[in-house]
């Protein structure tokens, strides 16, 4: 069997001492497995799903060619080129009741919005050109042939897909879908995570804080970050620096997770023991990332039950956040069947300020993105400690410094992912 050590060494750039971020992205996609079972859910409980089947059409998208705006049904051939044309109205088509008759030359129909178009008509005139006078529709020249017609099928073809496998159900798919009729779909299972804090620093919310104790924020990040995803979930708690007691939590934890992620312990520090735990447990990559904040990572195997694939993130908040969004979120999705790691696009805006910032290393700087004259501006939230959460709490983006950059100067351009986007 191929080991993880094996498909990530081919790659271009691996270097595990220096690992640069795009190679790190590369090397997880790389080793993912996605889930495989599937499950029929009704429409209405599909949201945040990822489909499993194309979901093909059985009828046309808009079933009839329909009107697309309030006005008259009209003949195309009737209407004068350069003059006005006086129409006789035969009756009038609303959406849901449509006109029974047929269009006959010199006649128009009323028609509204969504309204099947009456037999024999192929235009329509918006209302707030035409005119009424002495009994008859008054339609000035200049009109298309066609115009304000919404074709049968102009949005789905019967027999074409409506979504792809891999699909991510949001609202608009959600829509698309009960467009077609159907009244449930065939959806992967959903991804099972189990996440954990590790530490003896660490105290629970609500209890006394002993001398040289933290309260635990991690774990409700981490519940932050993974609600949206539309994962079940299992919080593993606080586990102490204690490699018996960890064992027994991802021994515990691997019986039903597909993925465990874990903050904290995977530097070089005297209790950070998870190294030589994992080694036990499955096989686990250690990796030192070019990037700030975020630079101790793991990432592996656990050999146990349903065989998850294990996050070690840094125990800083700043660098759970940055680590999560660039690589596990990414990585959940596509475990989770998406064809898409749903990565926010990069936006070109301008510094507003000088940045600093050494080459070597991709930076994530937590910055407040704003329009300024009609341009894209951008400035940092102030420090940048990977301990400073509220760093975080303040910013709307991240201005993303590439790893041969060094520092920024007002007004140069740089990038920056949405934060709004990573929900």
């Amino acid at each position: 069997m191929t080991t993880l050590a094996g498909i990530v060494s081919c790659l271009d750039g691996y270097d595990p001492e220096a690992l640069h971020v795009e190679v790190a992205r590369a090397a997880i996609a790389a080793c993912l497995e996605p889930v495989v079972e599937e499950e029929r859910v009704p429409v209405a409980a599909a949201l945040g799903r990822v489909l499993a089947r194309d979901l093909v059409s059985a009828v046309n998208v808009p079933a009839h060619d329909n009107s697309a705006m309030d006005g008259w049904a009209v003949r195309a051939a009737d209407l004068a080129a350069d003059g006005e044309t006086a129409l006789v109205e035969a009756g009038v088509a609303l959406a849901g009741r449509p006109f029974a008759g047929e269009v006959k030359p010199g006649e128009c129909v009323r028609v509204m919005t969504g309204a099947v178009m009456p037999r024999g008509a192929d235009t329509v005139v918006i209302q707030e050109v035409v005119r009424r006078e002495r009994g008859k529709i008054l339609v000035p020249p200049g009109q298309k042939a066609g115009q304000n017609v919404r074709r049968a099928g102009e949005d789905l073809r019967a027999g074409a897909p409506a979504l792809t496998a891999g699909t991510r159900i949001g609202a608009a798919e959600l829509g698309l879908a009960a467009s077609v009729g159907v009244p449930e779909v065939l959806v992967r299972r959903r991804l099972r995570v189990a996440f954990l804090s590790t530490g003896d620093e660490l105290t629970g919310v609500g209890e006394p804080l002993p001398e040289g104790g933290v309260y635990d924020s991690n774990r409700y990040t981490l519940r932050g970050m993974l609600a949206p995803l539309g994962v079940e979930l299992d919080d593993l708690g606080v586990v102490r620096d204690d490699p018996q007691a960890l064992a027994q939590a991802l021994s515990r934890a691997a019986e039903r997770a597909d993925a465990i992620i874990s903050t904290g312990g995977v530097s070089v520090g005297e209790a950070d023991f998870v190294r030589a735990l994992m080694a036990r447990l499955g096989e686990v990559l250690f990796w030192k990332i070019a990037m700030r904040p975020g630079r101790p990572m793991a990432f592996g195997r656990i050999a146990a039950g349903r065989r998850p694939f294990f996050f070690g993130l840094p125990g800083n908040p700043v660098a759970v956040m940055v680590t999560f969004h660039q690589f596990v979120r990414g990585a959940l999705l596509r475990l989770a069947g998406c064809a898409s790691d749903g990565a926010p696009p990069l936006l070109e805006a301008e510094a507003a300020t000088a940045i600093r910032k050494l080459p070597g290393r991709t930076e994530y700087q937590r910055g407040i993105v704003f329009r300024d004259g009609g341009r894209l501006k951008v400035r940092t939230t102030g420090t940048q400690g990977s301990g400073v959460l509220r760093s975080m709490v303040e910013a709307n983006c991240y201005i993303v410094l590439e790893h041969e950059r060094g520092a920024v100067q007002a007004g140069e351009p740089v990038r920056v992912q949405l934060l709004a986007a990573f929900s």
